[in-house]
């Protein structure tokens, strides 16, 4: 018999709603047609080619209730940092116009197959040694672990997924917002756990940002032509592998 009093029984009864509610959501979402600017980082250009192909992932291997409002706990972070950062003087736009019906500031290249939209552009606040405006703004929230390795060794080196996206972004931004490739981008950090923020500036980095165009052209001619990619892994065990969504189907397909 169900005790219905039980408060641990509650709790499984609305998670379990919401969950069901996040997860139907999302599949209901379309998917997209093209290849992300901020997964040009990811080291593997066969997951990369998975994705833009839309290829179905392993059963299992969905995003679940929980995984989804990680996901959301994060977007809701990055509008209580603009509001931070707007008190704080920064004249922060993260919608054309900065009217809340804008569209989202991003590119579309290679006839609309690489795209991306940037968290924000800075076209002004305090005066700050090594700031310069315009700026591009990219936000992330991050696990205490995460964010005490990346405010430690910095973006680049702690999280070069993070790093490429940036410089993917100056890189193909500058043609609408002339100057933000010439300027740092600001880099900011939460540290979901403890509130605790890392700013950090990050220069336009070309040669990265040529390596990824270049990955992002391959990715795209292998999709059109058929081919696979090579893993990133001689064996399944790698790390890496073990936790692609496409790992059974990937080590199921020739080398």
């Amino acid at each position: 018999m169900l005790d219905f009093n039980s408060r641990g029984q509650t709790a499984l009864y609305v998670n379990a709603a919401i969950d069901a509610a996040l997860v139907a959501r999302q599949a209901a979402t379309p998917p997209r047609t093209y290849l992300g600017g901020s997964r040009l980082g990811h080291s593997c250009e066969r997951a990369l080619q998975f994705e833009f192909l839309q290829a179905p992932k392993d059963e299992g291997a969905e995003f679940d209730g929980w995984i989804l409002r990680i996901f959301g706990i994060g977007h809701a972070l990055e509008d209580v940092a603009v509001d931070w950062l707007r008190a704080a003087g920064f004249d922060l736009y993260t919608r054309k116009g900065n009217r809340p019906d804008g569209d989202q500031f991003g590119f579309a290249v290679a006839g609309g197959r690489i795209r991306g939209h940037v968290d924000g552009i800075l076209a002004g606040g305090p005066a700050i040694p090594g700031m310069a405006f315009p700026a591009l703004w990219e936000c992330k929230t991050m696990s205490a672990k995460a964010w005490r390795e990346t405010s430690s060794k910095g973006v680049a080196s702690a999280k070069p997924i993070y790093a490429a996206q940036i410089a993917v972004y100056q890189a193909y931004m500058d043609a609408t917002v002339p100057g933000v490739a010439d300027h740092p981008a600001l880099f900011t950090a939460i540290n979901k756990d403890t509130a605790e923020l890392h700013h950090e500036l990050v220069p336009f980095d070309a040669a990265l940002a040529q390596r990824m165009s270049d990955r992002a052209v391959r990715v795209l001619r292998a999709c059109d032509a058929g081919d696979l990619l090579p893993r990133i892994a001689a064996q399944p065990d790698f790390y890496e592998c073990r936790f692609c969504p496409w790992a059974k189907r990937c080590w199921a397909q020739p080398a």
